[in-house]
This record gives C-alpha cells, sequence and structure tokens, in this order.
C-alpha cells in the first residue's frame, strides 16, 4: 500500500503519467488551494478562480500520459494557472472592450444597421451554440433560459434533484461564454478594422 502523502512530486508526477487516480487525488489536494489562492487573488472572482484551476486539473488529468514537466509538478502548475489566468484577464478586456464600445455604433443610422446585423448574426450564432449542448444539458438550459421555468419547477418536470439541474445550467453557461468570447472576440477585431 503506497502512502501517496508521503510521496514527493516528482513520485506523483510518475504514477500520474501511469493513470494512477490516488496519485492524482494527492496532486489535488495538495495544491488545488495553492492555486486557487493565487488564482483569486488577480481575478476577484470566486466561481473565476474556482473554473480556472478545475480545468486545469481536468487538463492535467486528459493529458497525463503526453505531459513533460520542463523543471518540475509545482513550477509546472503555477505557471499554468498563470497563463489562465491572464487568458481569462485578456477575454474579459476584449469582452469589455466590445460592449463599451457598442453604444458608438449605435449613434448613426449606418452603425445602427450594421449593430442590428451583427446582432442577429450573434443571436443565430448562440442559438448554434444552445443547439449543440448535449440534449439534458440543453433542455434543462431552454427550460430556464426561454421558459424561465426555476430550477424548482425544471427539476420536478425532468424529474431530477435542484443541485442536477444547477449543473447542467452553470455548464451551458460556462460552454456558452467559452464560444460566444470567441465570437465577440472576433467581432472586436474586425470593429478595429
Amino acid at each position: 500500500m503506497v502512502a501517496y502523502n508521503s510521496l514527493s512530486d516528482l513520485e506523483l508526477s510518475a504514477f500520474l503519467k501511469t493513470g494512477d487516480h490516488e496519485a492524482f487525488a494527492e496532486i489535488y489536494e495538495r495544491y488545488f488551494g495553492l492555486l486557487y489562492l493565487h488564482a483569486f487573488k488577480r481575478l476577484r472572482d470566486e466561481e473565476g478562480a474556482k473554473d480556472v484551476v478545475q480545468e486545469l486539473f481536468a487538463t492535467l488529468w486528459s493529458k497525463r500520459e503526453t505531459l513533460v514537466f520542463k523543471t518540475n509538478l509545482s513550477n509546472y502548475l503555477y505557471t499554468a494557472i498563470r497563463n489562465r489566468v491572464l487568458d481569462v484577464i485578456a477575454h474579459k478586456q476584449v469582452e469589455s472592450r466590445y460592449i463599451s464600445s457598442l453604444p458608438q455604433f449605435i449613434k448613426t443610422d449606418t452603425c445602427q444597421t450594421d449593430h442590428r446585423l451583427r446582432e442577429k448574426l450573434l443571436a443565430e450564432m448562440i442559438e448554434k451554440e444552445i443547439q449543440e449542448l448535449p440534449p439534458r444539458m440543453r433542455e434543462v438550459f431552454e427550460l430556464s433560459r426561454k421558459a424561465n421555468l426555476s430550477h424548482k419547477e425544471i427539476a420536478d418536470q425532468l424529474n431530477l434533484s435542484e443541485q442536477s439541474v444547477r449543473s447542467h445550467i452553470k455548464n451551458a453557461l460556462k460552454r456558452l461564454r467559452n464560444k460566444i468570447g470567441f465570437i465577440l472576440y472576433v467581432m472586436c477585431l474586425l470593429n478595429n478594422h
């Protein structure tokens, strides 16, 4: 029986590469709190910081066989979290610039036409992304956002727990935010040219 909490990062990394769940769990235990604090200090957003760290650990597990730690595990994790946080900050700045630039497009008739066209395209893209969600997630999301049902009403109607409904909506929003954020980024680039 291996005492994972007494292993070094190097040993845990070796076990991780073989797909050892307990080694992964120990890495998670050892670093989640520290990485979360690091992300939260920069983002000032609890959910955002949790999401960034969760995504990092999901990537760590899914790419465990091919990962190369150039220095050591802790340096890899801190560098990865720093880069993810910088990406989130850059993404928010692009969204913010795009949103703050909208009023000046609405001022003139030609821009209003352009704005309506972009708005229509964005609405179509959002609807397309909603249709690409997994069936149950899409059903929950549409009942929440289009039928304006409460979590409890959705849970009762679909025979799910309220927690499950919340989870589906949160995951749907995260997926849409990632996809739509990229679309907004491209639109912002187009507006600057």
